[in-house]
């Protein structure tokens, strides 16, 4: 008889980060190795899919978005804006395409002013295909990932066979 085995379980590395997801959806990055903590070490910010078209509120989701990357970049740590890819097309009402679309603008403004600090900042645009797995493993992916910075990725097929802008 041979030797008892001996099972070892090897641990992913967590990577912490300020979560600012939907509900449920910390959960779903937890398995992705993407945990809570704090701004320091990155930013998930997820764009509210309850905004209706109003200015105030518009505003509102703009500067916590804007005061939440400044501590992140502050910081040095790599940010992650999450939109609905119909959102920046306006499909969904004019709210939340300019939410979309500013978190766009402010991924690639971000990341031209800290590329030399090698600090990253991408927009990563989901539609109701998306298996929720996929997009926690690219939010793993995008806070993990230093030499990727101010770029949309689109997870789903509704942008498929469309005139993007």
């Amino acid at each position: 008889m041979g030797p008892p085995w001996t099972r070892v379980v090897v641990s992913k590395a967590m990577i912490r980060s300020y979560l600012r997801v939907p509900p449920g959806w910390d959960e779903r990055l937890s398995r992705a190795g993407v945990v809570a903590g704090a701004i320091a070490h990155g930013l998930v910010f997820w764009a509210d899919q309850t905004l209706e078209d109003d200015w105030q509120d518009v505003s509102d989701e703009m500067m916590e978005a804007f005061t939440l990357s400044q501590g992140a970049a502050r910081a040095g740590a790599p940010v992650v804006y999450v939109v609905d890819s119909a959102d920046l097309l306006g499909r969904r009402g004019a709210g939340k395409a300019m939410v979309a679309t500013g978190l766009l603008s402010a991924a690639r403004d971000l990341a031209q002013e800290t590329v030399r600090a090698g600090i990253p900042a991408n927009v990563l645009a989901t539609d109701g295909s998306t298996n929720p797995q996929t997009v926690a493993t690219w939010i793993a992916r995008l806070l993990d990932s230093p030499g990727t910075t101010g770029e949309l990725i689109r997870l789903g097929s509704t942008h498929l066979a469309r005139a993007l802008p």
